[in-house]
């Protein structure tokens, strides 16, 4: 196989692109593949920065561990950053180059971006056996298909075959699936090879009936069907999968190895980015985490963490008008845990510069840190390392807020002792650095000193490891695609592409 490809479409924003690309990527890579991922455009506060200083989708970040190669901004050219309801910052190929509208996005930009985008495909498809695509949103779109570079505008430019992964959990699928294909195009449709039917809970031969009747109305084939899994929901990009007050994955707690739990309370504040930062901590045995929006749910919080903001003057403001921010000082006064990441460590400073963001200007902040912050135009895309508390750790910043820092404790150092970044005043800390928490020796540390403060005979377990957990999870991805999927049939559609002579399916798109 060279230069081998697929494009993996989903009927909704949330059908499980991700982790079904993912999936096939581990699955590759463990029959010896060299295989790599891409998504053309990306709509995501969850991101991540490259070896070489790009910012990119954590999906894409994560799809590219899936296949056991280093993230590059190749393999997400264009990544959309939402700073509220109206515009967006438009980072292409790893950098930010400005806010738009979505009306100015879609009117022209977009479709500009065409030629970007099909380069970097072209340059992956060159270096690898197979390159996995992950669409988004719906293919069937029609709204904005003449702008699309995405889904079937890529698929079409690069000859892609589609498979479509349609959510079984929420119903409708089978709709879903003739509903998408039908609103296509001739020539989308030709691309279209078939379906791959996600999160099926139950007996499949009761469900085969529908998948033949499918085939009978399409002509296309259902290539697979997955099972429902619980805790596989890694690095999402579209926004925040959990229950406000639910849990952060859905996969079973592990008993404590002291005698006590901790509790830890994340600020669910408006625009939240890399929400997974608190993933680690939810990893670990005895730790319950949930995301809060009510002030008296900072009660029996052993920590509270503050984590990164795409809009940290409107965080602030947030917090204010839940009462958040009152409780938030209350606490730090009473030398309780609080941890502010990246937006929410600039939130825990004395004032805020911003003419960038919010444009705002001079905005007072919570306080309890010696910290003034500026927002720069050039924004921080690092991948620093360091130690603290005694071990190390590692990092990536995302950010345009620069700290000055005058006064408290250095959190994280250099090996000689000079301050690297953050800052520490009792049991209130701060760090621009998205995770550091992921470091195992610098997170059992950190959660020893909170269980300390808080009171609780809690000890973390000596020997999680947050990388290998990921590893198995994504393991696990790859038996559900070897396990559940024709994987003959889907190494002929990567090789040879979507099967020639498949029907049109009227009406058709919409001339």
């Amino acid at each position: 196989m060279s230069g081998g490809g697929l494009l993996v479409a989903g009927t909704t924003s949330d059908a499980g692109k991700s982790v079904v690309t993912a999936g096939i990527c581990r699955w590759l890579v463990r029959q010896g593949v060299k295989v790599a991922p891409f998504k053309a455009q990306n709509m995501s506060l969850n991101s991540f920065v490259t070896r070489e200083g790009a910012e990119i989708g954590r999906a894409q970040a994560m799809q590219a561990q899936a296949c056991r190669v280093e993230p590059t901004a190749l393999m997400n050219p264009v990544l959309l950053k939402p700073g509220g309801e109206q515009s967006s910052q438009v980072v292409l190929l790893g950098k930010p180059v400005g806010e738009l509208s979505a009306r100015g996005y879609h009117g022209g930009r977009q479709q500009k971006l065409l030629g970007t985008v099909l380069d970097c495909l072209g340059e992956l498809r060159g270096t690898y056996d197979a390159v996995i695509c992950e669409g988004a949103g719906s293919p069937a779109e029609i709204n904005l298909r003449r702008t699309d570079i995405v889904n079937m505008g890529i698929a079409r430019n690069a000859g892609l075959p589609v498979l479509v992964v349609g959510d079984i959990d929420r119903g409708g699928v089978f709709a879903s699936f003739f509903g998408t294909v039908a609103l296509l195009s001739p020539e989308d449709q030709a691309l279209v090879a078939g379906f791959l039917v996600n999160k099926f809970r139950g007996d499949v031969s009761l469900l085969e009936p529908g998948l033949d009747m499918l085939h009978g109305l399409t002509g296309r084939r259902t290539y697979g069907v997955l099972p429902f899994r619980h805790g596989l929901g890694i690095d999402e990009e579209d926004g925040l999968r959990v229950s406000l007050r639910g849990t952060v994955r859905e996969s079973a707690v592990s008993p404590p190895v002291g005698e006590d739990v901790l509790r830890v309370a994340v600020c669910a504040i408006p625009l939240m980015s890399n929400f997974t930062d608190v993933d680690a901590l939810a990893a670990e045995p005895g730790v319950v985490v949930r995301f809060v929006d009510r002030a008296e749910e900072l009660a029996d919080a052993d920590l509270v963490v503050i984590p990164g903001t795409r809009g940290t003057v409107r965080a602030l403001q947030w917090l204010r008008e839940r009462g958040l921010a009152d409780a938030l000082v209350t606490r730090a006064a009473q030398g309780r845990p609080v941890l502010g990441i990246c937006g929410g460590f600039q939130i825990l400073g004395e004032h805020i510069e911003d003419e960038i963001e919010s444009r705002q200007g001079h905005v007072e902040g919570l306080g309890v840190l010696p910290v003034r912050v500026r927002f720069a135009r050039e924004k921080t895309l690092t991948r620093p390392e360091g130690e603290a508390l005694g071990e190390h750790v590692t990092g990536y910043e995302i950010h345009h807020g620069v700290a000055d820092i005058d006064g408290g404790q250095a959190f994280i150092s250099d090996d000689k002792g000079h301050s690297l970044d953050g800052c520490r005043v009792g049991q209130t800390w701060g760090t621009h650095w998205h995770g550091s928490l992921e470091s195992d020796g610098f997170r059992r540390a950190f959660l020893r000193e909170v269980a300390a403060a808080a009171g609780r005979r809690f000890v973390p377990a000596p020997h999680t490891s947050f990388a290998a957990l990921r590893e198995e999870q994504l393991d696990r991805l790859g038996d559900l695609i070897e396990q559940h999927a024709d994987t003959d049939a889907l190494w002929r559609l990567i090789e040879s592409g979507a099967p020639q002579g498949l029907p049109f399916i009227p009406p058709g798109a919409p001339a």
